[in-house]
């Protein structure tokens, strides 16, 4: 199976899916991932925080958009490499990006139909107020462009067209601050990424840049992926919520569920102590 990962910028694959993403790759799946924008104006921590201090260095201060760039790049293929992500795809479209641009749906349909990907991983579609927002324009990139891929055809195009079996979308967030984030959908889907927390851990620090390493990643990865977890009854897990839906000789229900006590798995899902078995350097 191939899985293509379609997200805004440089650091939201592995945020969003690094976990399940190495789960994949360890059981010899393909992943991919495309970025939209070039990231230099997200979270541009080092920069922004060197500007404050009294004696800055200059070489930071004075990095261009071209060098900003760059070190997200080298940042995202270090972290690509822990997580086993064969290939990264990057676009480099303004980060301030707030409307759908055709010109964008064309180059990501067409890396779809180049990589031919069994499934595609996106961000859950904010809300339909939040139309400005660049991980919302993203995704609404990816379907749109999905839909592009699946009309090819090779007499006028010259590629065939691309069947993606199934979307899955990041994590539903609900938002206590944000009145517009509750819309009824939930998260119906879950990925134990318990054993491979070491490496999204590991990938998580190597975007020291936007300030995502070190005592962040361990308590992003706690609350979030923690709190995931609880719910799945695991330690800790990626929330996934299903585009298409699925036909099934049986109805379907995981050996995690047949196995699963109520009674004592509050037990079994706070045995992991992440800042403990994994300090931040």
């Amino acid at each position: 199976m191939k899985i293509m990962t379609i997200y805004a910028h440089p650091a939201d694959t592995i945020t969003n899916c690094g976990g399940t993403l190495a789960r994949h790759a360890e059981a010899g799946d393909e992943v991919v991932a495309l970025i939209l924008t070039h990231g230099g104006r997200i979270h541009p921590n080092k920069y922004a925080e060197e500007w404050r201090k009294d004696d800055p260095d200059t070489e930071i201060i004075r990095a261009d958009t071209a060098a900003i760039i760059a070190n997200k790049k080298a940042e995202l293929e270090r972290a690509a490499e822990i997580v086993g992500i064969t290939r990264v795809h990057t676009l480099d479209h303004d980060d301030e990006i707030a409307a759908v641009p055709e010109d964008l749906v064309d180059q990501t349909a067409e890396l779809i139909a180049r990589e031919r990907p069994d499934v595609i991983i996106c961000d859950y579609p904010l809300n339909s107020a939040q139309t400005a927002n660049t991980h919302t324009v993203a995704t609404m990139t990816a379907l749109a462009a999905i839909g592009r891929a699946a009309r090819l055809l090779k007499n006028l195009d010259g590629s065939a067209e691309v069947n993606v079996r199934q979307v899955f979308f990041t994590s539903y967030p609900v938002f206590i601050s944000d009145a517009l984030s509750l819309h009824g959908p939930r998260n119906d889907l879950y990925i134990d990424i318990t054993p491979v927390i070491a490496k999204k851990v590991a990938a998580m620090d190597c975007f020291a840049s936007q300030g995502y390493d070190g005592l962040f990643a361990r308590k992003l990865i706690e609350s979030n992926n923690g709190e995931h977890g609880r719910v799945a009854g695991v330690n800790f897990a990626e929330a996934f919520v299903r585009c298409y839906n699925e036909t099934r000789p049986l109805l379907p229900v995981t050996e995690a569920a047949l196995a699963d006590d109520p009674l004592t798995r509050h037990v079994g899902y706070s045995q992991i102590n992440l800042r403990a078995d994994f300090p931040a350097g």
